[in-house]
């Protein structure tokens, strides 16, 4: 079991859920954020379940912020057993609306700071001959739905970036997995950024009403990641779709998902 992890994103949502399994695990857990009052109330609730817990101030956009996360990291401990890669934000617009810098904002979380960390602590996982990145995607990095080009974008990276690390680092003893969790209860709504008023309430109403709690999301992470799986998908309907889109040809499936989304293309379709 890993004994040491650093969670980025881990002060709300997902994150702090993904913290707070490990630590029941009896983990020493870091949760690296750039909101300090959130990372405070988040760590007093780790510290009740282990008082070695601790939170760094850090923006995983800056390698000088990851960087210190790593050094600060070691001098509390001997050694980082699990990097979890959380840190996202979500974004919605019709691809012809949407800017350039929005979409270098949402790429430049959702995936070029999970390329830094994995930059930063992979000599040091190759150092100590072993090492584990759990990376968080999305069902939408893998079955898209319309309006979300970028943040869809950003997490169909993600995954290609898992594969491709877990093939690269094997023979390194350095395991991936790669999360894929459809929606569930999150404050990943807050960050969310369109001029699409129909998405945001749609969105605000699905994470509200979705059934599934990031508790559960973490719970089936963490029985995974002991199995080594590579691809964790969590929600049984986001199965069944990846699995047509896996087994259907591509004309049937694309007509499947085109009747599934046409209430959405509607109702966005009228702004």
């Amino acid at each position: 079991m890993q004994k040491y992890i650093i969670v980025t994103g881990g002060a709300s949502g997902l994150g702090l859920a993904l913290a707070k399994r490990w630590a029941k695990a009896g983990a020493f857990v870091c949760i690296a954020d750039i909101n300090d009052e959130a990372a405070n109330i988040a760590l007093s609730e780790l510290q009740t379940i282990n008082n070695e817990c601790f939170y760094q101030h850090c923006d995983v956009t800056k390698l000088k912020d990851i960087q210190q996360l790593k050094q600060t990291a070691l001098d509390k401990w001997p050694q980082v057993d699990m990097i979890v890669n959380n840190a996202g934000v979500a974004t919605a617009d019709r691809i012809e609306d949407e800017s350039i810098s929005q979409w270098q904002w949402v790429l430049e979380i959702n995936l070029l700071a999970a390329v830094k960390v994995s930059q930063v602590f992979t000599p040091l996982f190759k150092l100590q001959q072993q090492g584990y990145f759990l990376n968080v995607a999305s069902q939408a990095g893998i079955t898209p739905i319309p309006y979300m080009a970028s943040y869809n974008a950003s997490k169909a990276a993600m995954v290609s970036l898992s594969e491709t690390l877990r093939l690269e680092l094997a023979d390194d003893n350095i395991c991936v997995s790669v999360l894929c969790p459809g929606f569930f209860k999150t404050n990943l709504g807050d960050s969310l950024k369109t001029k699409l008023t129909n998405m945001k309430s749609m969105l605000g109403r699905v994470f509200e009403s979705a059934e599934i709690t990031s508790e559960q999301v973490a719970e089936q992470a963490y029985q995974a990641v002991t199995k080594r799986k590579f691809m964790i998908l969590t929600h049984s309907e986001g199965k069944k779709v990846f699995r047509f889109k896996q087994w259907l040809p591509i004309h049937w499936y694309l007509a499947m998902v085109l009747k599934q989304t046409a209430k959405l293309r509607a109702r966005v379709g009228k702004e």
